[in-house]
């Protein structure tokens, strides 16, 4: 079952006896978790009738116990199990779940991986109760899930806003929408997020920042690449060369890709690519600015620079700053 259908279901009183909730996503874990922990009962029913429990300090069989009995005062009682993936075997829930207690809602938050799939156990969690995988998302995806993040609660965003946000937090859908609960509190309701709303906010420089890096090397800007890193320098600390060669890696990956797809219509493109149409357009002009032997080659460098940020191949002494300067040095010529 999908998450919004579960959390649909949740909203409207539908509940299951078992809910073992999964994946390298802990996003929407704890979205699920979370609401089942707030709604279900009431202040007065939570005092005897919602435990608790961590899996690193407490045995299964103490949690199966738990769930066999009966609310008190209560038509319903939530058993919660946090840093369940303690849990090396899940065996002993394969007979509670041949009858799973029906006044109890179990639930169980396995973040950072999955069960077995092909174990007897999670053929009963999927038969008896909701299993849900919360996967990771690609790179790629980032950007339409801040669209549709900021849409649904009623505000919008600019293309460069997103491409901003998704390229200095990377892919933890978790932190993304902490910074952007932020930009909510401060911002009435309806505003089109921009670029200069982030720089005031969130402290991401609108002219300094990763993004504005991509254009200026796309644009074989040589005098804006190297302000550009020269401010990363000065600012060690919020632009290390590792988020640098991760996202630049990612981008002239897509330029090389580019190269070699059949249709390169804007269109077509941005759907091969997973870019906005917007921003599509641009990696369509770098791309005439870079052969594939240069991209090719240009990769290579990216390695060899994200090998010696973290001490490979490179004496001692060599700071971030010179390496940084030396790998755009190299990528504009």
């Amino acid at each position: 079952m999908e998450f919004e259908q579960i959390l649909q279901n949740l909203k409207k009183k539908i509940y299951h006896p078992v809910y073992f909730l999964c994946g390298d996503e802990p996003y929407y874990i704890d979205l699920l978790s979370d609401y089942i922990e707030k709604n279900v009962l009431n202040e007065a029913e939570k005092g005897f009738n919602q435990i608790i429990f961590y899996g690193k300090d407490t045995e299964l069989v103490t949690v199966i116990e738990t769930a066999r009995r009966f609310p008190m005062m209560a038509n319903q009682q939530v058993v919660i199990v946090k840093e369940a993936q303690a849990y090396k075997k899940l065996d002993l829930l394969e007979k509670y779940l041949e009858a799973p207690q029906k006044s109890t809602i179990l639930v169980f938050n396995y973040k950072y991986g999955k069960p077995d799939g092909r174990t007897k156990v999670v053929g009963h969690l999927k038969a008896k109760g909701i299993y849900f995988e919360s996967k990771k998302l690609y790179d790629n995806k980032i950007p339409g899930w801040i669209d549709e993040y900021v849409k649904s609660r009623n505000y919008s965003i600019t293309p460069q806003a997103s491409m901003m946000l998704s390229e200095y937090l990377g892919t933890e859908l978790s932190k993304i929408a902490n910074e952007l609960n932020k930009l909510f509190i401060v911002l009435p309701e309806g505003t089109r997020l921009t670029p200069e709303h982030i720089e005031k906010n969130i402290g991401i420089s609108k002219d300094y920042n990763v993004f504005e890096l991509t254009g200026a090397l796309g644009e074989r800007n040589v005098l804006k690449a190297n302000r550009i890193i020269a401010h990363f320098g000065a600012n060690p600390s919020a632009n290390p060369i590792q988020l640098t060669t991760g996202v630049l890696f990612q981008y002239f990956s897509k330029l090389f890709k580019y190269h070699f797809l059949p249709d390169k219509s804007e269109r077509a493109a941005a759907s091969a690519l997973g870019l906005n149409p917007y921003i599509a357009r641009s990696y369509i002009e770098a791309a005439k600015r870079y052969n594939p032997t240069k991209l090719f080659e240009i990769i290579g460098i990216l390695r060899e620079y994200d090998m010696k940020s973290k001490g490979l191949e490179s004496s001692s002494g060599v700071s971030d700053l010179d390496l940084q300067k030396e790998m755009i040095y190299k990528i504009l010529h």
